[in-house]
């Protein structure tokens, strides 16, 4: 099948007798076009399908109006929530996004840093991919002017805004709730520490063991991406351990419920024997049974205030202060982990 030519703005000057520089004016609503003009060009347009080249028109205004947002994978309602809000705020403002997703591999990710410089997007909202840990790419959208904003995954020294919870506390609530439990050896299925947010639940999961008295097993710290295999690779790891964790707090509700299904398909009783806890509230966490305790991070709002921060920064090129926007973890409760339901 042939392709069919492009329109171009000659075509429509050809077609109705004026010059190029006239029908540009014209679709871009110039006051000095005449309304008449405005509507034979428009008119032409919609005929020869005409479609604009935004890349050049970025080029000529210094703005394309859009920006890029990178997230590590799409199959999490994490992600997908707050890219839905991080897109509704930027609609409202005249912004459209450019979503791509890493698949956690950082290589995709430096590919999407490129293409979404190539086409001049205005700014840049992401999140690190699990393997990142050179931040060479995300220096360089720095070195060329475009706005940086960071959400859930995000390095310090990057000296970006960024917007996430409060990892740490986040840890210390789900084993603080684990000892009233009376769960007494709990194991800890990590994120990777070479990233910031998985270091710091780590490092709160530590704090709050010693706090309550506990011992910490290092072995019973096992990173992993997180994903349903790793969920469940490990959790059958634990059970055949000489010594069985009586909890496993698990940093990922998606790894949670590879977790769950060995516990099942292991005839384990939970919580009586396992409580077991994620993390982010995906929405199957109310549905399984028995159902998942879990860590809400309150997507809506760090979509919401990702939006908000690169707005600030459009608006207000010379503001030195980064903003780090720091959101309380809401722990909530399920069947999974709580002993004193009847």
């Amino acid at each position: 099948m042939e392709n069919k030519k492009k329109s171009t703005i000659k075509d429509i000057a050809a077609v109705l007798g004026l010059t190029p520089s006239a029908v540009s004016k014209a679709l871009n609503d110039h006051p000095r076009i005449s309304d008449k003009t405005k509507i034979a060009v428009k008119e032409a347009a919609i005929q020869l399908d005409y479609q604009p080249n935004y890349l050049s028109s970025a080029l000529r205004k210094g703005k394309s109006n859009l920006v890029g947002v990178i997230i590590p994978r799409v199959n999490s309602h994490f992600f997908s929530s707050v890219v839905e809000n991080i897109e509704k705020v930027l609609n409202l403002n005249g912004y459209n996004i450019i979503m791509t997703q890493s698949n956690e591999l950082y290589a995709k990710e430096c590919q999407e840093i490129d293409t979404l410089l190539k086409i001049q997007v205005d700014g840049i909202i992401a999140s690190m991919a699990n393997e990142t840990t050179d931040l060479e790419y995300y220096q360089k959208i720095k070195s060329k002017g475009t706005e940086l904003v960071l959400f859930d995954r995000g390095e310090e020294e990057l000296n970006v805004d960024y917007v996430g919870i409060d990892d740490y506390k986040s840890s210390h609530l789900v084993i603080d709730h684990l000892v009233s439990q009376n769960c007494k050896r709990i194991a800890h299925i990590a994120g990777f520490k070479h990233i910031r947010i998985y270091k710091e639940r780590i490092r709160g999961y530590k704090d709050a063991l010693e706090k309550s008295g506990l011992v910490v097993q290092e072995n019973w710290i096992i990173e992993s991406n997180l994903r349903l295999d790793d969920g469940r690779r490990i959790m059958q790891q634990l059970l055949d351990a000489p010594e069985r964790p009586d909890a496993v707090y698990v940093a990922g509700d998606i790894a949670a419920l590879g977790a769950l299904q060995v516990l099942l398909e292991n005839n384990i009783k939970i919580p009586e024997e396992m409580a077991l806890i994620g993390f982010s509230d995906e929405p199957f966490t109310s549905l399984t049974q028995p159902s998942i305790s879990t860590v809400n991070q309150h997507s809506d709002q760090i979509g919401k205030l990702a939006a908000e921060a690169f707005l600030e920064r459009i608006n207000n090129p010379n503001k030195k202060i980064i903003n780090r926007i720091i959101l309380e973890p809401e722990l909530i409760i399920r069947q999974s982990s709580n002993r004193n339901l009847k």
